[in-house]
C-alpha cells in the first residue's frame, strides 16, 4: 500500500505537470510569440513525465515550514524547467550522446540538434522569468531564490560538475575529486530544491542551512545511486541507455569502491539524511522517506 510519501510525490508530480504545461502555452505571457517548433520541443523536452523529485522537495520542504500555494508551485516548476533543460543538453551528441530519455527520443533525436539546443536554452531563461513572476511569493524572497538558482545552476554548481564529468573521461580521478564532481553536477540542484522551500516559508537561517545540507546528502546519494543503476539496471528498467558510464571510461565511486560499497555508503547517507531532519520530528517523516527513496530507487 502506498505510503504517505509516494502519495505526495504522486500529488506533487501531477501539480507540476499541469503549471509546466500551462506556462508552455503559447498564451503564456513568458511564450507568447514562440516560434511553433520550438515550442513544441520544450514541450517534448519538460512534459516527458517523470518523477518531479525536485519540485516536490521544493513543496515539502516548503510545506515542512507552513508554506504552500500557487507561488510555491510557481517556483517549484521554475526549478524543473532547469532540471529538463538540462537533460535536453546533456542529451546532445557533443555531451552524453543520448537516443532515449524516459522511454522516448530525446529532442535532439525528435528535433535536431540545434533546435535541442535552443529548447534547452528557452527552458532555462524560462525558469526565471517564472521565479520573477510568482507574485504571491514576497519580493526579496524572489531575489533571493533568483541569485541561488544562478548559483546552483550556473558555472559553479551544475554547469561546472558537467564540465568535470566530461574531463572525467580522460582524466584519472579519485575519491574526492570524484565526489567534488557529482556535488556540483547533481547535488546542486537538489541542495537548491531543500533550501527554496526554507526561503519560500521565511524560516530562520538556520533552518535554511539544515535543509541545505540535508540536500548536499541527498543530492550525493541520488548520483551514487544513479551510478550504481547505469552498472546494473536495464535500460528498460531506465528509460535510457545503461552502461554508457563504465563504456566512456567515467569515473564513478561504484566502479572505484564496488556494488557492496556503494549500497553500505546509501545507508549511511540516508542515516546522514536522518539526523539533519531530526529537530522536526513526524513533520519531517516524508522528507526522511525521499531520502531512502532516494537511496533504494530503480530508475
Amino acid at each position: 500500500m502506498p505510503n504517505a510519501f509516494e502519495f505526495r510525490l504522486k500529488d506533487a508530480a501531477a501539480e507540476i505537470e499541469a503549471v509546466l504545461a500551462e506556462s508552455l502555452e503559447g498564451a503564456h505571457p513568458l511564450m507568447r510569440g514562440t516560434p511553433a517548433r520550438l515550442a513544441e520541443a520544450m514541450r517534448h523536452g519538460a512534459l516527458a513525465g517523470g518523477k518531479r523529485l525536485r519540485p516536490f522537495l521544493v513543496m515539502e520542504t516548503a510545506r515542512l515550514f507552513g508554506a504552500a500555494g500557487p507561488g510555491v508551485a510557481g517556483v517549484a516548476a521554475a526549478l524543473e524547467c532547469v532540471h529538463c533543460y538540462s537533460l535536453v543538453h546533456d542529451d546532445l551528441p557533443a555531451m552524453d550522446d543520448d537516443d532515449l530519455r524516459r522511454g522516448r527520443p530525446t529532442v535532439h533525436k525528435a528535433f535536431d540538434e540545434a533546435t535541442a539546443i535552443l529548447a534547452g536554452d528557452a527552458l532555462l531563461t524560462l525558469s526565471f522569468g517564472l521565479v520573477a513572476g510568482a507574485e504571491a511569493i514576497a519580493p526579496q524572497a524572489r531575489l533571493t531564490l533568483i541569485e541561488a538558482l544562478s548559483r546552483e545552476a550556473g558555472a559553479a554548481g551544475m554547469v561546472g560538475g558537467q564540465a568535470l564529468d566530461l574531463a572525467a573521461e580522460t582524466e584519472m580521478l579519485g575519491e574526492a575529486e570524484i565526489s567534488r564532481m557529482q556535488a556540483m553536477k547533481t547535488g546542486a540542484l537538489i541542495a537548491f530544491a531543500c533550501e527554496a522551500g526554507p526561503i519560500l516559508a521565511g524560516a530562520a537561517e538556520e533552518d535554511r542551512r539544515r535543509l541545505r545540507r540535508f540536500g548536499e546528502i541527498i543530492g550525493l546519494a541520488f548520483q551514487l545511486a544513479d551510478d550504481l543503476l547505469d552498472e546494473t539496471a536495464e535500460a528498460s528498467a531506465l528509460g535510457k541507455a545503461a552502461g554508457k558510464d563504465r563504456a566512456r571510461g567515467k569515473k564513478t565511486l561504484p566502479a572505484l569502491h564496488g556494488h557492496d560499497w556503494t549500497r553500505a555508503r546509501l545507508e549511511q547517507l540516508v542515516g546522514e539524511a536522518s539526523e539533519c531532519l531530526a529537530p522536526y520530528g513526524e513533520r519531517a517523516a516524508v522528507l526522511v522517506d525521499a531520502a531512502r527513496f532516494i537511496a533504494a530507487r530503480q530508475s
